[in-house]
């Protein structure tokens, strides 16, 4: 390797890997937090608010509880599936433009390459999740 490609990698290190890892810290950190603060209330709140008095559960008019089956199933799968492709292709845009400046060809790709990706991993979480609600329920 000649001392100018050492250069250009640790020119491509500070441009691409710094910023990513910085942001996924960041997002992890958020994430950590909210399933602190869901999990896991502030005790001093608890202590100053009397606790709540019970109440009878309201009967539930006949189809009103949660969806079960396979047209549920699909639904959380396709949310998930189209919600985290979009989430993706956000981070990609803002990486093009923000931190990286490459060809034109990189966003076709990236777009074209995590739809392959995506449509060969769908069916894989489809059965899984399947198999998680199946064992969940007996």
């Amino acid at each position: 390797m000649t001392p100018a490609a050492t250069l250009a990698l640790s020119l491509a290190d500070r441009q691409a890997l710094v910023p990513m890892a910085a942001g996924y810290l960041i997002l992890m950190s958020a994430l950590a937090f909210g399933l602190h603060r869901l999990y896991r209330p502030d005790p001093s709140a608890a202590a100053e608010r009397p606790p709540p008095a019970p109440t009878p559960p309201a009967p539930t008019p006949p189809g009103a509880g949660p969806r079960a089956g396979w047209a549920a199933l699909l639904r959380q799968v396709a949310g998930t599936v189209v919600c985290g492709y979009l989430l993706l292709m956000a981070v990609v845009v803002a990486y093009y433009f923000g931190v990286a400046r490459v060809g034109p060809g990189f966003l076709e790709s990236a777009v074209t390459g995590t739809a392959l990706l995506l449509g060969l991993a769908a069916p894989v979480f489809a059965a899984l999740s399947w198999l998680a609600d199946r064992r969940r329920r007996s």
